[in-house]
């Protein structure tokens, strides 16, 4: 009944909120030139020729005021103006996204609750691409953001364009391109809580005018993140990072553009800095390890990219070849989270990616376009590692190989078939074969998945659209490691059912982006587990299929820019999800699953700011902005049925002030200015209980969230 009730509020609402649009609206007509830019709040807004928010969220360029995607477009100047420095960041500015990170190597990552694991050895269930490239890990959700364009975060699934992996959405990291003209920029920023300091520039500018253009930026992070080590002194989570990319452009007809992009980043940083906890109210900072869990990932990357338009076939064809890795080395690290010296471990990988895709637009006539093409994906892991019981003077190796191999077709059809209504049909293919061996078994794992879209739009006028889309994600299975009882997990997938809107009113002052969705989830993947070892002795970790859920909940997006200066802007996701079924879990562990939350997934969470912008004369002004970021109660990870611990929720007040000389600005900001106490993730005691270990080893297990900072920034264009 609470479903239905839901349901039918959200549907209401997405019907309501057109209707005060079409009430301040006239009937359809051309815009003006002065009309055609949306209102978007200053972490949204972008530059252009236009004035539009152009996307790629479809693999075109697009207005994203007309896509029927729920999409947030996180620019340049906003990951500037809001700090932040990695990946990761962007979820505070995006409704319905969610990611915490216990490593400098892995992150977790859900979409409207779609995607959560606590292993990276799982293929993701939230897309991540950097210039449209697939990166196949969740550690590159930590990856510095360096000369950014823009990050478009897409809710829902996306695998009819995007691919496999991509059940709960897709996160597309844009880097700026070369350009035409000279220009570039210096940023830097410093803050004294934590020794929190980042330094970051970039060039772009023509090596042969109107042929071969170049663009380079690099960027150094560095912070300490609050924590210490009280047994053996140090940061118990520090982290720095050291990045470089760069691109070339090369035109050598009016028809032929070709791309070549490079990376290469350097992490170091806490390696699931865990530590004993109390409780997950418990937050105190400075903790008791034996030894300094610390990772050091080096990330390398090249892609090509190759566009052409074929005007005799009113086709644009693209073709990209992209290679990616990442080399992590753990020499030791604190694998029983205490003071007590019981166990240590080593753990090292190695992952390699080559793709390729090839991708034909054609536009058939004034009603009818097509996108369809072809994908491939080979990918290498090596990990080898060891685990040390100090008593005992024992030490166990491990080592693991697997190659992971994927193909797609793809094609959607976009339909016009009346004014003012489009339909889009969409369909991939995906073959999938994942090979692993380690020293004592191997294991193949092979999958066909067909993920379908339907989409229907209304455009009432140039102000106020509505769609209504269905939708099918699918993830990868994968193998576990010796003893498991299930050597083969299945992949998971979802159907979403989904109705939004996207209007403006109050002539453009007002900007709304909306929907409501319902998710059907099935042999969710979710956090990994321990199951009896089929050797007879202990336990083994495993990753596995752990049953359905459902969830449904309600987007929304508002902007208003109450006068020419002042603006307010914020975002909201309400979500209901529940595990409503966990047979496949008991099969596989022969216990119960605890509780029916799924990990890390809050029941709601909301941006709320404004922003406004004092003019001093031609070129100088003051901006002043302010925010306040919220999360809801969330579930902690356990392995007991009777434990079920409840993350509280939390609020986090940021804020700046900025004095902007055209091409000069300096300001001063500050992140949890109240210096709220919160917890990033929670691991209660059961998960070490049924490992083998007894109390005072086996504790509930925490990792604190980011404290205060106050700090100073500047940036200087050129």
């Amino acid at each position: 009944m609470r479903r239905l009730h839901f349901l039918a509020a959200g549907t209401a609402l997405a019907i309501f909120l057109p209707a005060v649009a079409l009430a301040q609206s006239t009937a359809p007509t051309a815009p003006t030139p002065a009309d055609t830019s949306p209102v978007t709040p200053p972490n949204m807004r972008v530059s252009n020729d236009v004035g539009e928010i152009v996307v790629t969220a479809r693999q075109r360029q697009e207005s994203l005021k007309d896509i029927p995607i729920a999409v947030t477009a996180v620019t340049g100047d906003a990951i500037r103006q809001q700090q932040l420095y990695q990946v990761r960041d962007v979820a505070a500015l995006s409704p319905g996204l969610n990611i915490n990170s216990d490593s400098a190597g892995r992150a977790f990552v859900s979409m409207r609750g779609i995607g959560t694991t606590l292993i990276d050895t799982v293929q993701p269930g939230v897309g991540i691409f950097i210039d449209g490239i697939y990166q196949p890990n969740t550690s590159y959700l930590n990856t510095p953001l360096v000369d950014i364009a823009r990050v478009e975060v897409l809710r829902g699934p996306q695998g009819t364009l995007f691919g496999n992996n991509t059940l709960g959405g897709a996160i597309n990291v844009i880097t700026n391109q070369p350009s035409n003209v000279w220009k570039g920029r210096i940023d830097g920023a410093y803050a004294g809580s934590d020794d929190f300091k980042s330094a970051s520039g970039s060039i772009s500018g023509p090596i042969i005018k109107d042929l071969l253009q170049f663009r380079i930026g690099g960027a150094y992070h560095h912070q300490d993140n609050f924590q210490k080590n009280s047994l053996i002194g140090g940061d118990r989570n520090p982290l720095t990072q050291k990045t470089i990319n760069g691109s070339l452009r090369f035109l050598p007809a009016d028809w032929a553009t070709f791309t070549l992009n490079g990376n290469y980043d350097r992490v170091v940083g806490g390696s699931v800095p865990y530590a004993n906890s109390s409780g997950p109210q418990d937050y105190t900072l400075d903790v008791p390890t034996n030894v300094a869990s610390i990772v050091a990932i080096t990330y390398k990357g090249a892609s090509l990219k190759g566009d052409f338009k074929v005007d005799a076939l009113h086709t644009k064809i693209t073709a990209v070849a992209a290679y990616n890795e990442s080399v992590s080395h753990q020499p030791t690290g604190d694998a029983d989270f205490g003071p007590i010296d019981y166990l240590r471990a080593s753990a090292n990988r190695i992952l390699k990616t080559k793709t390729g895709e090839l991708r034909f637009d054609t536009q058939w006539s004034d009603s009818i376009s097509t996108l369809v093409g072809l994908f491939a994906d080979h990918a290498t892991t090596h990990s080898y590692g060891t685990t040390t019981f100090v008593p005992f003077g024992l030490t166990i190796p491990s080592s693991l190989h697997a190659l992971n191999e994927s193909q797609a077709a793809f094609g959607t059809v976009f339909w016009k078939f009346a004014p003012g209504w489009d339909f889009t049909a969409g369909i991939r293919f995906d073959h999938q074969k994942l090979s692993a061996s380690d020293a004592s078994t191997a294991g193949v794992y092979k999958d066909n998945e067909v993920d379908p879209r339907f989409t229907l739009t209304r455009h009432w006028n140039s102000d106020v659209m509505t769609y209504a889309s269905v939708a099918r994600g699918s993830r990868g299975g994968g193998q576990n490691d010796p003893g498991a009882p299930n050597l083969i997990y299945r992949g998971d997938n979802v159907w979403t059912y989904e109705i939004g809107t996207k209007f403006s009113a109050f002539d453009r002052k007002l900007s709304v982006n909306a929907d409501i969705f319902y998710n059907d989830y099935n042999h969710f993947i979710g956090a990994n587990a321990l199951a009896p070892s089929t050797t007879g002795v202990g336990f083994v970790a495993v990753d596995l299929n752990s049953g359905h859920v459902t969830s449904y909940g309600l987007e929304a997006e508002v902007n208003y820019q109450l006068t020419d200066a002042w603006r307010l802007y914020g975002n909201v996701t309400l979500l209901h999800e529940r595990v409503t079924n966990s047979d496949e879990f008991t099969q596989t562990t022969g216990y119960a699953y605890a509780g029916n939350r799924v990990p890390f997934v809050p029941s709601w969470n909301f941006l709320a700011g404004t922003n406004y912008r004092l003019g001093l004369g031609d070129e100088d002004s003051v901006t002043l902005d302010a925010n306040v970021v919220a999360k809801g109660k969330r579930s902690g990870d356990s392995l007991d049925v009777n434990s079920q611990p409840i993350l509280s929720s939390y609020y986090l007040a940021n804020g700046s002030i900025a004095w902007d000389h055209g091409r000069f600005e300096i300001a001063a900001f500050t992140t949890n200015l109240f210096n709220s106490k919160y917890l990033e993730t929670y691991l209660d005691a059961s998960l070490l209980t049924r490992a083998g270990l007894a109390p005072p080893i086996a504790a509930n297990l925490a990792i604190q969230g980011q404290r205060r900072r106050v700090g100073v920034r500047a940036s200087v264009k050129f």
